[in-house]
């Protein structure tokens, strides 16, 4: 790296760091208000344990808008640089914008790969163990709710006491449909085998017969052990490294699957959607101009980036719910944000802006 290199790389990385502390504080002051949790937690472990609580969930909201505070915070350090003419004597020596640009990229990427193997795994363990801490509403919220289908049965049941995994459930009952004569059956223990739960012992209700003993009863079902553990935990829970697990199972519930892998690879892509930001930066503010007016450049770069981001999101949520592809709906807006930023930057190098 030059002294040219360093002298960029020093400018936008302060402004960017600058705007993420000033956007990250904002998020706390907001997190701070939630003060029945910050009780609950200082009863429990003291006013750190609360404080602890509201950073975390604060990093988990900065790490979400990460591609637009680092947008900004590019188009200020940009605009630094062109206030001082550094900018201008620095294309002065013949290097391109492409040669400007080529450290941030780097260093914005590597921080992408950061944030999605490192930042996200520690904000992720600690908020779950935090949440451990935290009460329930009733004491029904612990239960799962299950439908189930195998072998053209459907039964719906409930389990009081799931066990870690999901494989294993105590204080079972289970609601049978009325072509198995109807019903229900309660189970003080089931657990998962292939394609069956296994009821080793029970009782079976039904209308006008007395209750009738079982044992040994097996139900058939689609679910998975990898259905049964993403069932008990949102896939917001799961770090990068328990998402690739969890894909590595045989999961046959599509809803379970596209969530797991919409936030698996909304993570990979991550340093896409960073680098597709600081194109974007570069793109409306890094131009040649005589005047220090740069309202309508900061403006659409601003703008651009919402859009942006408001994409990803429905991009997002369109992928979990299985609307779009997964991989497509992951990796098409730091695809259209990288396109839109290289375009405008190769329409302004060829200066017909």
């Amino acid at each position: 790296m030059t002294r040219i290199d360093w002298v960029i790389l020093h400018r936008l990385g302060s402004r960017i760091a600058m705007t993420i502390i000033v956007l990250y504080g904002l998020i706390v002051l907001a997190e701070s208000l939630n003060v029945w949790r910050f009780q609950h937690l200082s009863a429990v472990g003291g006013p750190w344990l609360g404080l602890l609580a509201i950073v975390v969930e604060a990093s988990r909201w900065s790490l979400g808008t990460l591609p637009v505070t680092l947008l900004i915070g590019a188009i200020i350090g940009i605009l630094d640089l062109q206030a001082r003419r550094e900018l201008t004597v620095i294309k002065a020596t013949g290097l391109s914008i492409w040669r400007v640009l080529r450290v941030p990229a780097i260093a914005v990427i590597i921080c992408g790969i950061i944030a999605s193997l490192v930042a996200d795994t520690l904000i992720v363990s600690v908020s779950r163990s935090l949440s451990l801490n935290m009460p329930q509403v009733s004491s029904s919220d612990s239960a799962l709710w299950l439908e189930q289908r195998g072998a053209s049965q459907r039964y719906v049941m409930v389990a009081a006491h799931p066990h870690p995994g999901g494989t294993v459930l105590e204080d079972v009952t289970i609601f049978l449909d009325r072509d198995a004569d109807g019903g229900r059956i309660e189970a003080r223990l089931m657990d998962l085998r292939d394609g069956e739960w296994f009821i080793a012992e029970g009782v079976r209700f039904r209308p006008d017969s007395p209750p009738q003993r079982v044992e040994g009863l097996s139900l058939p079902t689609t679910s998975t052990a990898g259905d049964m553990g993403l069932k008990l935990a949102s896939p917001v829970e799961l770090t990068i490294f328990e998402l690739a697990e969890a894909m590595s199972k045989r999961l046959t519930d599509p809803g379970l699957r596209n969530g797991v892998e919409m936030r698996f690879l909304r993570l990979l892509s991550l340093p896409l959607v960073l680098a597709g930001s600081l194109l974007i930066a570069f793109a409306f503010t890094a131009g040649y101009r005589r005047t220090n007016k740069y309202g309508v450049a900061v403006l659409y770069g601003v703008v651009l980036g919402f859009v942006v981001y408001v994409i990803t999101e429905m991009a997002s949520m369109a992928g979990a719910a299985g609307v779009l592809e997964p991989a497509f709906a992951a990796i098409a807006p730091a695809f259209v944000a990288i396109v839109i930023g290289t375009t405008v930057l190769l329409f302004r190098e060829d200066g017909r802006a």
